[in-house]
């Protein structure tokens, strides 16, 4: 079992690995919401069957009050009219402020989770139990909660911390390869962005990775952990351009995302994202091109899209890019490496360089 509490100013969010765990919920989670009575565990229909059925049944059998609310699979669900079911639910069964939202899957049901929870009653306790290396990585810790807008993604939501975020490493063996590459694309981010030692661990580790190696798993998910919050930690609401380096990758993986209407992975997109944030740092003299030639070989060798094998015109993109929520004064703001483990943010790049950056990931 590996545990440990990460602070963030006055709060505290405590964070538990352990095979197996996703059964043992309910006596766990005595510590983490001692004065939570009731509890809405929310899931998609894929994960339902899967994990979160016995997770709501382990909260029963400790005697709380839980019961299970499913959205779709998918990045669909994370809408305002999901939300607004959810909030529906909630009123109906007149849950108050001492209850608590738990979400069991994956990004997609930890932001929509976490943004009701943040949004109930001006804010109620919430629980993320990951159930994929994407959301075990990233979307666990932070606190960022969100929906989407068709204007863009994650356009709509709030900063609330969860109290506990509780990992089951077995979750990961019935995922599906894709899932874990796509989750494998934060994990090289955090790499890039802060630590070139764990860069170079994901190379020498790959086999083990790709397999699935349980003590190998959990060392993955507890250096990302540690790595996103101490980011965190020092920036919670990005005031201070800490956090910020955290989208490494994502002005223009998220341009990609909402292009393809999210039918790639989010880690896909961030790849690809990332190949071209690493020209355009090579391109303004920030990162030598070895440099972004090792972040591409190793997303390479996970199997991750360093090209666009369909890919859009330029224009679209464009368009998209403009409005990441990182633009500041209508200027979109680049987080780029200057050097592996460093990051800098950059509101000066050209648009012939944007240009450049992208056609860097157009196939053939």
């Amino acid at each position: 079992m590996i545990s440990f509490s990460i602070q963030f100013g006055l709060r505290s969010t405590s964070v538990l690995i352990d095979p197996g765990l996703i059964s043992m919920l309910g006596p766990q989670l005595k510590h983490a919401l001692p004065r939570a009575a009731r509890v809405l565990v929310i899931t998609d229909d894929h994960v339902a069957s899967l994990y979160a059925e016995a997770a709501a049944a382990s909260l029963q059998r400790s005697g709380w009050d839980a019961e299970l609310f499913i959205v779709p699979s998918g990045e669909a669900s994370k809408s305002l009219s999901n939300a607004s079911a959810i909030y529906d639910r909630l009123a109906q069964g007149r849950y108050s402020r001492d209850s608590a939202i738990i979400a069991v899957g994956g990004g997609v049901v930890s932001d929509l989770a976490g943004f009701v929870a943040a949004t109930w009653m001006r804010g109620i306790g919430f629980v993320i139990c990951p159930t994929t290396l994407e959301a075990a990585v990233d979307a666990s810790v932070g606190g960022k909660t969100a929906v989407n807008h068709p204007a863009g993604k994650n356009l709509i939501g709030a900063f609330h911390q969860p109290q506990a975020v509780m990992i089951d490493p077995i979750c990961l063996a019935t995922l599906p390869d894709r899932d874990i590459r796509a989750g494998l694309a934060e994990s090289i981010k955090h790499g890039a962005i802060r630590d070139p030692e764990f860069l170079v661990w994901h190379e020498d580790n790959r086999e083990a990775i790709l397999a699935k190696d349980p003590a190998i798993m959990a060392q993955l998910i507890e250096k990302n952990v540690r790595i996103k919050a101490d980011v965190v930690a020092a920036d919670e609401r990005e005031q201070s351009g800490i956090r910020a380096s955290l989208n490494f990758g994502h002005t223009i993986g998220h341009a990609i995302e909402a292009w393809a209407e999210f039918d790639l992975r989010h880690g896909e997109c961030v790849s690809l994202g990332m190949v071209a944030a690493c020209q355009l740092s090579v391109d303004m003299g920030l990162l030598g091109q070895a440099d972004a030639e090792q972040i591409r070989r190793i997303l390479v060798y996970f199997g991750l899209p360093v090209q666009l094998p369909n890919p859009p015109m330029i224009q679209p993109l464009l368009e998209f890019i403009a409005l990441d929520k990182k633009a500041a004064n209508k200027k979109v703001r680049f987080v780029l490496l200057d050097g592996i483990g460093q990051t800098v943010m950059r509101d000066d790049v050209a648009p012939e360089q944007i240009i450049l950056a992208i056609q860097t990931i157009l196939g053939p």
